[in-house]
């Protein structure tokens, strides 16, 4: 594993803890208990996603809350038909992030193809 392949590989875990405290929260202020349990079911993912990234790192990170105050903040503030692309694009990115270290490490390939599946979830929630 080279320097680049753990820095990445850490920022991805770290993210992946984020996202985890992330959708907890939100899913504890959203209006439609559809979109709540929608938000439980990705925070578990993003969990696993997190411990996927652990095996790899063989570190073990502590997640950070700005993005689980921020985010609710937000979906009362603007709503969640500005917010959820918002959170979609970011699911988005992560795709293109993973890819590099698909390639070398075959287990992120499957959260790769999570990340885009849950951009188009979270999408879904607004139709």
């Amino acid at each position: 594993m080279t320097e680049q392949d753990k820095k990445t590989l850490l920022k991805a875990q770290q993210g992946e803890l984020d996202a985890v405290l992330m959708y907890k929260k939100l899913a504890t202020k959203v209006k439609d208990p559809k979109d709540a349990e929608t938000f439980n079911r990705l925070a578990a993912e993003e969990g696993h996603h997190a411990s996927v990234f652990k095996e790899l790192t063989g570190e073990t990170l502590k997640p950070k809350n700005t993005l689980a105050i921020l985010v609710p903040m937000l979906y009362k503030i603007i709503g969640k038909k500005r917010l959820y692309p918002i959170i979609a694009k970011s699911e988005y990115s992560a795709v293109d992030t993973y890819q590099p270290v698909a390639e070398k490490f075959t287990e992120i390939e499957s959260v790769k193809n999570d990340e885009k599946r849950h951009g188009d979830t979270v999408l879904e929630l607004l139709k």
